[in-house]
């Protein structure tokens, strides 16, 4: 029999909570943890200034007393008065190969939307497009990323044994760092500077970028990301909260701003090393040695590069001021030794984002799926 608990969310239960998807993939090559500290400030009300416009609840299965699966039920009220529905989120899941724990699972998400006046389940999304979201469908023997949801080949099955149907599906692909900037973006990033007067900016001051562009940057992100799939708008006090973050681990070689001739932000390319490994080893700790493996993967050697963010202002997208950003990321990741580079989850529809990497040789190497459910 299974047993569904509703956790509150104290930070010792959400360390729980968290610490079953760990346990769950133990021992699995592909699964990347996250760090629990970050998973648990995410699910916080008390952290996570998406609490001003969210609110969530938390289910944990279990059997015989022992966890055997996790869900965590999302309303996220901006992006529902944005397009006037009635529509709850589903996240953070994960269970068993056994279809009364995933099934348990989905009908307490199910009934607690529904009492909440919801009309569609959707997911697994999370807060905001910050947080992971796709469940895995195709890529199970690809090495996850930091970024991104890992999960076992039966999840999807098991969502559509549960009535759950296809909404849209993110594709990702993995690209060879060429020997040299490709002709073609040198020749597209030359024209484009003189014909709009853009100007790359480099920054080796954290306290700098931060200053002079750091709101600028997201606040770009909501414009040019603005009208995706389920988009919701980060709040200036999570442009304050995510500043912090983002920019306090970034080796600024691998940010890249582009600007105007007035020096007003056109675009964004953020990338970092792949922490995979690192977080693999850390099992999803920073004591008592995990924080060693971390900084290892930052400042060690690595051949994979993790292309975090590509960001256009919506007047520059297809105008090639994407060859900008490459014409100078390119050169640092041959510096650093890179061979590949992972692009972040783009939605299959999106043509103007994959064809940037049509100058590159490429392989789609993992798809992932958000599933519905009318309630």
């Amino acid at each position: 029999m299974v047993e569904i608990k509703k956790i509150e969310p104290t930070k010792s239960n959400l360390k729980k909570f968290t610490q079953f998807q760990i346990d769950l993939y133990d021992g699995n090559p592909y699964y990347v943890p996250p760090l629990v500290s970050d998973d648990v400030a995410t699910l916080s009300p008390q952290v996570n200034p998406a609490f001003d416009f969210c609110e969530s609840v938390y289910f944990m299965a279990y059997r015989d007393g022992k966890p055997v699966g996790r869900i965590a039920g999302i309303i996220n009220n901006q992006v529902n008065e944005r397009h006037h529905s009635r529509t709850a989120r589903f996240g953070f899941i994960d269970f068993i190969d056994d279809e009364e724990v995933s099934a348990a699972l989905m009908s307490a998400v199910e009934k607690w939307a529904r009492d909440k006046g919801m009309k569609k389940l959707i997911g697994p999304l999370g807060f905001t497009d910050l947080d992971h979201e796709g469940m895995l469908v195709e890529g199970f023997q690809e090495l996850s990323t930091m970024a991104t949801i890992y999960n076992y080949a039966y999840y999807p099955r098991h969502m559509e044994k549960l009535g759950y149907k296809k909404e849209s599906d993110w594709v990702e692909f993995l690209m060879d760092v060429p020997d040299e900037i490709p002709e073609k973006y040198n020749r597209i990033a030359d024209i484009v500077k003189k014909k709009f007067g853009l100007k790359v900016l480099k920054y080796k001051s954290r306290k700098r970028i931060k200053d002079e562009y750091g709101r600028a940057l997201f606040h770009l992100i909501n414009d040019a990301y603005d009208g995706l799939y389920e988009y919701s708008h980060l709040t200036e006090k999570q442009i304050d909260y995510y500043i912090d973050i983002y920019l306090g681990l970034l080796n600024l070689d691998l940010v890249t701003l582009i600007v105007d001739k007035d020096d007003q932000l056109v675009s964004v390319g953020i990338s970092m090393p792949s922490m995979s490994k690192a977080l693999q080893k850390s099992k999803g700790k920073m004591l008592p040695l995990g924080w060693w493996h971390l900084l290892k993967g930052l400042k060690g050697k690595n051949d994979r590069v993790d292309l975090l963010l590509v960001a256009v202002k919506p007047e520059y997208q297809n105008k090639g001021a994407n060859a900008l950003l490459f014409q100078d990321l390119i050169p640092y990741y041959i510096k650093y030794g890179y061979k590949y580079a992972e692009s972040n989850p783009e939605m299959e529809t999106n043509a103007k984002v994959q064809g940037q990497w049509e100058y590159f040789k490429n392989r789609q190497h993992r798809r992932r799926r958000s599933f519905y459910k009318n309630l």
